[in-house]
């Protein structure tokens, strides 16, 4: 974990399945006039070595790693974590940022916004022989629907061939914490304050599940990014800032 210093509030920023925490390098310098970040790397991402620890003590070890009163920004699979997290360790989290979120990743019985298993099985498939080309066709996923598509595509297919791609090991027990994890019975317990922000053409986690999630918390607001998909955060990078800058000091204020 690397820390650009900033001023208060503590945020910690945790990525997704497939990037590491150089995917919020766009933010870095405007998040940094208000609040001092903390770019998180999952284990086996970026510098962070790899790990063969479950999901939950995974979300043990990022609350560990992190101080006190520390507002959390999840994006996806990192928003999982984070609200994982916040249940373990109530009292050191102060706030929740969940950026392309939901508690169930595929199709459960009256669940189904969401993906169908077959799709993590086609990427279970692929990992293993051709990871840099099954992150390339992750990407064009994630950003399908999205109004600025193609330029986003480019910037993040930059950031993976700049960085050192994740192991096959790391990217599969990613896979299978999405088939696996339900937190839908958990989301009424989280009574940590909480953002949760959403693309309406969000075809990964569409924006369904995120307004499931926003009446199931107790303490949950949404903000939907017309025109914008998985990746709300690029694609309109100034209301993105703006938001978390408002959230994060009312959390300090309280």
């Amino acid at each position: 974990m690397s820390v650009l210093i900033g001023k208060d509030p503590e945020l910690a920023l945790v990525h997704g399945w497939g990037l590491g925490s150089a995917v919020w390098q766009p933010l870095l310098v405007s998040l940094s006039r208000s609040c001092r970040v903390h770019p998180v790397d999952l284990p086996g991402y970026g510098q962070s070595p790899a790990s063969d620890a479950d999901f939950t003590e995974t979300a043990r070890s990022l609350i560990d790693a992190l101080p006190d009163s520390v507002i959390l920004c999840g994006w996806s699979l990192g928003a999982m974590l984070a609200m994982r997290a916040a249940l373990l360790a109530p009292q050191r989290v102060a706030g929740l940022v969940l950026v392309g979120a939901s508690a169930s990743f595929v199709q459960r019985g009256n669940w189904q916004q969401a993906q169908a298993p077959e799709l993590l099985d086609s990427f279970s498939e692929n990992i293993r022989q051709q990871p840099e080309q099954t992150l390339q066709r992750f990407v064009g996923l994630l950003n399908q629907g999205d109004e600025q598509a193609r330029a986003l595509g480019r910037t993040l297919r930059a950031g993976l061939r700049a960085g050192r791609l994740p192991d096959p090991e790391t990217l599969r027990r990613g896979l299978d914490w999405l088939r696996d994890l339900d937190l839908r019975l958990l989301l009424p317990k989280i009574a940590t304050p909480s953002l949760l922000i959403h693309g309406d053409q969000d075809t990964l986690n569409p924006l369904a599940a995120a307004k499931s999630m926003a009446k199931a918390m107790p303490n949950a607001r949404l903000e939907v990014f017309a025109g914008a998909a998985h990746a709300p955060f690029l694609a309109d990078p100034d209301r993105f800032v703006a938001l978390l800058d408002d959230f994060c000091h009312a959390r300090t204020a309280s």
